[in-house]
């Protein structure tokens, strides 16, 4: 049976049998009964796979096997590390199809509604995954987009955004963040820092092109290794963040709920902590969706019970 397919040549073979057979013969010699034009060179290369030492002496039959199938192993993994290339040049290709345009592995987008363009059109091909971390849940103006998404969602896509706790100083980032995590954007808040990240299908990722100035646009990176290393940062962030419902309360939440029990009227308690009664009501319609309250009574029961008040 024949070592070519672990990657040894004929000669390199019929050299190691040889050396194996008769461990104290001469290279010369064996050359001639060999009938190798350059037993040395030939000697050489078995030397450099580690299959002989510099006294000719073979390593055993079980060493020498080791060592090919090891190094046929690596040199598979370089071919399909080759491989993989290929692919990201099929992507490209491919999206270079669909769009019309030059595609390029790293690209610099000028402004946010092309930033959401993009994103939105690859999730219109494929509404596989996307997860995103941002500062806040609700960016003002930004409406036009919801729509979309919503389609998206509908479609299956598997959505996690990750936001700010300091952005629950206003009170309209939670109810907002809650009626997405109902339509099935799952978000979750965090008090890690962090920069604007949004990962589609695992296989673009986008990033803020200036950390200083958030109007300088996005990157759009294609590149597998940068884009596997950004999702697991993100996955890494989002197994140590907490849900909606499982955050203490914040102090804004605090002087609402502590209010609410103190005064018999909304006017008055609103006036208590410095705010309109229209805002003091939807905290309070907040807190009582994040108790599972039916009545302001039964908020203040359950508050009690989880130690709020």
């Amino acid at each position: 049976m024949s070592l070519a397919s672990l990657g040894l040549t004929t000669e390199q073979e019929r050299l190691y049998r040889y050396l194996l057979r008769k461990p104290h013969a001469n290279l010369d010699a064996a050359g001639v009964e060999l009938g190798m034009a350059d037993g040395r060179g030939v000697a050489a290369e078995l030397r450099a796979l580690r299959l002989v030492d510099e006294a000719l002496t073979v390593v055993t039959p079980t060493a020498a096997v080791d060592l090919l199938v090891r190094r046929r192993v690596e040199q598979t993994q370089r071919q399909l590390t080759e491989l993989t290339v290929v692919w990201d040049v099929l992507k490209e290709l491919t999206e270079e199809h669909r769009s019309g345009r030059h595609v390029q592995m790293v690209e610099h987008l000028t402004d946010g509604p092309t930033v959401t363009r993009r994103m939105y059109a690859m999730l219109g091909d494929d509404p596989g995954e996307f997860v995103h971390m941002k500062e806040r849940a609700l960016y003002r103006g930004t409406e036009y987009a919801a729509a979309p998404f919503k389609g998206f969602l509908a479609a299956g896509l598997r959505s996690r955004t990750l936001f700010s706790a300091q952005a629950l100083e206003d009170p309209e980032q939670k109810p907002y963040a809650r009626f997405w995590h109902t339509l099935g954007d799952l978000h979750r808040v965090t008090t890690e820092p962090f920069r604007h990240l949004a990962v589609v299908n695992r296989s673009v990722a986008f990033v803020q092109a200036d950390p200083a100035d958030p109007k300088a646009g996005a990157l759009q990176i294609r590149q597998p290794g940068a884009v596997a290393m950004l999702a697991e940062v993100f996955e890494g962030m989002w197994a140590r963040a907490r849900d909606l419902d499982d955050l203490p309360l914040s102090p804004v939440e605090q002087r609402v709920l502590h209010a609410l029990t103190s005064h018999d009227t909304d006017e008055a308690a609103a006036r208590s902590i410095n705010v309109s009664v229209r805002k003091f009501r939807a905290h309070v319609a907040d807190l009582m969706a994040r108790l599972g309250a039916s009545t302001r009574f039964q908020a203040a029961l359950l508050a009690r019970d989880r130690g709020w008040l």
